[in-house]
């Protein structure tokens, strides 16, 4: 059949209908592949108490508030069927290889009993006994005798390196099906209460008020913790029962290692084993791995003709070996002191692929990786195998849902020199975990199964980081770059912060300003979701002043978003909160109000008019003042801003008048005559000449005033530095106003510097906002008002043609209006300039 004409059959139908459309040729989807390249990327949305949580890998995480439809049902609880499915994913890998033989627990009937009849009445104990005296295997005989005392049954978790939140969570999770979703504080109590399981923590490392913590939550469960004698105990009120958990006697440990060598002892070997019995104390843990010392010991003794005779592949040589062949030659025992501290020995006689595991689990800190990572890690394809040998000569113990190097393996394998290349060896684990987790086909479960030795290769490189070379990414940047965000789409925040925390510091000192930003936004979006709001402003502020530094604007945004977020929970505007360092909310209500005409220009202004007739425009001071008053949390320097922009603007205004009422001045209305008179607001103007003034309101009611005799400072009569007569229009004088000239000069003549506009007003300009002829000037003294030493006419002139213009009522009005018009504020019947 033509591939690309495919018939009705593959695609489900038979054959009746119309026929499916033609596949396109493989040419098209190229770029449609192509195009589709960086999907690979997993991004996974989750619900984290009322904020909707969309685990972005690339840009940050970008958080919002949960909308009602996105809110998941009410969490109900797993099956019997479902929670034994959840208990056997979390036990430990089945090691590679031929089974071991199950060891029985020996003189430990007593202690299994009482934690049993303990648990039945509903009371919370602790079985205390150090590393290595089978405080585990005893509590996995516990739990299967409890299996059917509670509804919610047996809920197994592992306390190393976890806190008292993380085990409620995982409680929580153990017996609900709740996926990609995490109830905040007060949802996850409510459901807590709700579990009535025994549940059976082992390697608890806190006690005290974080234990009553957990108990509290837990009010219809009984605990059955498993702990170490240097853990702290738990409170008096706590009512937890304590049993402790010693080692064997004599005659237990003998069977115990009779059992492990597959055989009877020796006298020799019988008093070898007394030794060691009184050196270990007894824990079973030294009598395991004293077994398999005997048992490398018996296949060193082997001669060729066992090899022939029974095989390479053998799975167990028979019980009667050593008296059905030649043992060739004899193999000491070994001595006490490696007895008691075997596991040099032991690695020695290993593979090379176990000894490699070895150095791997020094590297990250006891923890041994998953068989699976074995062969990439080891460089060979059957390392797999490794954990088989090593978990058969008791070099390493199940914790959890992994494994870790037996009790007092660590410290004896670096001082036979395995931990000599550490920086290397993490630098490798670090580049295998990386690409991993990053796979899109890692789940994040997995990932987070793995959560101890990504952490601990982070914890390796970290504080070592040194800036990259050219081309060249940061091991520990790179590997927290792509753990972070698994750890998140899994539910493992304790992981998930002290990977970003790691990555942070990791960044920091290589210089990658980037991925710093990256780091600082999820720890950002972690305390948001936590509550913590302090630290999540922080935390995004940092990483928006990071990117915005960088130009990534997609960073930027994403940092916005969680940022307005947080300023809606805490009830602080984003721009109006004060900055660190900045503490500015308290004197802003102490800050005297602006003055009616804004900022104080450089020149200090002098009293204005009564009269408000005159509209000037203001530009900046009443939008500083009203800026002022409603923003109270602007920044001091925004302030300081505001106030210099009025300044500059008072200034330029200041300038801008000084410069229109100098254009006045530069020609006179003296000098300005012209053939045409000029313009008047009197119908019966016959004047033509500036030289005789005349009397335009010869209609007005009222004798006009005498015009001044006094020539003024330049000996000039008529020009704009006589004395101002009283509101005389024609500037005629009259016997009445002989007191004007007497008036002290000061008062009078305005400043050498500068003109008065509001005495020198051009010819041919007509005031358009002057009063009417018939009314009085509202910015000058009314003409009513009685002069010191003369009375002024009744009405006010309405026109003038003189070449200083309708004079004010009096020369302290002159003096006032020459002042004012120096910061442009105009003055006088005819101030519109």
């Amino acid at each position: 059949m033509d591939p690309d004409n495919q018939g009705p059959e593959e695609y489900g139908h038979d054959g009746d209908g119309p026929a499916p459309r033609q596949r396109p040729p493989r040419e098209s989807l190229t770029p449609e592949f192509a195009q589709h390249a960086p999907a690979l990327a997993r991004t996974v949305q989750l619900v984290a108490g009322d904020f909707l949580l969309t685990v972005n890998p690339v840009d940050g995480s970008e958080i919002e508030a949960c909308p009602p439809t996105r809110r998941p049902a009410r969490p109900v609880k797993l099956t019997a069927a479902e929670r034994a499915e959840a208990e056997r994913a979390a036990r430990p890998p089945v090691p590679p290889g031929p089974p071991q033989p199950a060891l029985p627990l020996l003189a430990r009937q007593d202690e299994r009993e009482r934690l049993v009849r303990l648990l039945a009445r509903g009371r919370s104990t602790r079985l205390t006994g150090p590393a290595g005296s089978g405080r585990t295997r005893l509590l996995d005989l516990v739990a299967e005798d409890c299996s059917d005392l509670a509804p919610d049954g047996v809920v197994r978790l592992n306390g190393f390196g976890r806190t008292s939140e993380d085990l409620l969570y995982g409680l929580f999770h153990a017996v609900f099906s709740a996926p990609l979703y995490r109830p905040d504080r007060d949802e996850l109590l409510t459901h807590l209460r709700e579990i009535g399981a025994v549940v059976v923590l082992d390697d608890l490392e806190f006690g005290g008020a974080a234990l009553d913590e957990l108990l509290e939550a837990t009010p219809e469960c009984a605990f059955l913790f498993g702990a170490t004698p240097d853990v702290p105990a738990p409170s008096a009120d706590s009512a937890v029962e304590e049993v402790v958990l010693g080692g064997l006697e004599r005659a237990a440990g003998l069977d115990l290692l009779e059992h492990a060598v597959g055989r009877s002892l020796t006298e020799d070997e019988s008093n070898w084993a007394g030794d060691l019995w009184f050196e270990s104390e007894g824990l079973p843990l030294r009598f395991v791995q004293a077994g398999a010392l005997l048992r490398q010991r018996d296949r060193l003794r082997a001669g060729t003709s066992a090899v022939d005779e029974f095989g390479v592949f053998e799975d167990a040589p028979p019980a009667d070996s050593t008296e059905t062949y030649d043992l060739g030659d004899d193999v000491p025992l070994p001595a006490l002191g490696e007895a008691a501290a075997p596991a040099p020995l032991l690695a020695s006689r290993l593979s090379a692929s176990a000894r490699a595991t070895l150095r791997f689990a020094l590297v990250l800190g006891g923890e041994v990786p998953h068989q699976a990572h074995l062969p990439a890690l080891v460089g060979d394809t059957h390392a797999d195998a490794a954990l088989g040998e090593l978990a058969a000569c008791g070099l390493v113990s199940p914790v959890g849902s992994r494994y870790r190097l037996a009790a007092g393996v660590p410290a004896q394998l670096e001082a036979a020199g395995y931990a000599d290349d550490t920086e290397a060896g993490a630098r490798s684990a670090a580049q295998h975990y990386s690409w991993w987790a990053g796979h899109p086909s890692v789940t994040p479960e997995r990932v987070c199964a793995e959560a101890d030795a990504v952490l601990a290769a982070l914890a390796v490189l970290g504080p070592v980081t040194r800036p990259p070379a050219e081309g060249e990414e940061s091991a520990a940047v790179h590997l927290a770059r792509t753990a972070a965000p698994a750890f998140a789409a899994g539910l493992h925040w304790s992981a998930w912060e002290r990977a970003l925390r790691s990555g942070a510091e990791a960044a920091r000192l290589a210089g990658d300003v980037a991925e710093e930003a990256y780091f600082h936004h999820e720890l950002g979006v972690l305390a948001l979701c936590a509550g913590q709001l302090d630290r999540a402003r922080a935390e995004l502020e940092a990483s928006i002043g990071l990117r915005g530094a960088l130009a990534d604007k997609r960073g930027t945004v994403a940092g916005r978003r969680a940022l307005a977020l947080v300023a809606d929970r805490s009830g602080t505007p984003i721009g109006l909160g004060p900055t660190a360092g900045e503490e500015v909310p308290d004197t802003r209500d102490e800050e005297s109000a602006s003055p009616p005409g804004g900022v104080p220009a450089p020149f200090p202004q002098l009293q204005q008019p009564p009269s408000a007739t005159l509209v000037t425009h203001r530009s900046s001071p009443a939008p500083s003042r009203a800026a002022r008053g409603g923003l109270k949390g602007l920044a001091r320097r925004n302030l300081v801003a505001a106030g210099a922009g009025a300044l500059l603007v008072a200034v330029l205004g200041t300038v801008v008048t000084l410069g229109a009422t100098s254009d006045n001045d530069r020609n006179p209305p003296s000098g300005q005559v012209g053939v045409n008179p000029s313009a008047s607001q009197g119908v019966d103007d016959d004047s033509i000449g500036a030289d005789r003034p005349g009397n335009d309101g010869g209609g007005d009611t009222g004798g006009a005033p005498a015009r001044p005799t006094d020539p003024g400072p330049d000996g000039t009569p008529g020009t704009s530095d006589d004395p101002t007569p009283t509101d005389s229009p024609s500037g005629s004088q009259d016997p009445s106003d002989s007191p004007s000239p007497s008036k002290p000069p000061s008062s009078s003549k305005p400043p050498a510097t500068s003109k008065p506009p509001a005495t020198s007003k051009p010819p041919t300009s007509k005031p358009p906002t002057s009063k009417p002829p018939t009314s009085e000037p509202p910015t000058s003294q009314p003409p009513t008002s009685e002069p010191p030493t003369s009375e002024p006419p009744t009405t006010s002139p309405s026109t003038s043609n003189s070449a200083s213009g309708p004079a004010p009522s009096s020369p302290t009005s002159t003096s006032a209006s020459a002042s004012q018009s120096a910061t442009g504020t105009p003055s006088g019947p005819e101030t519109v300039i």
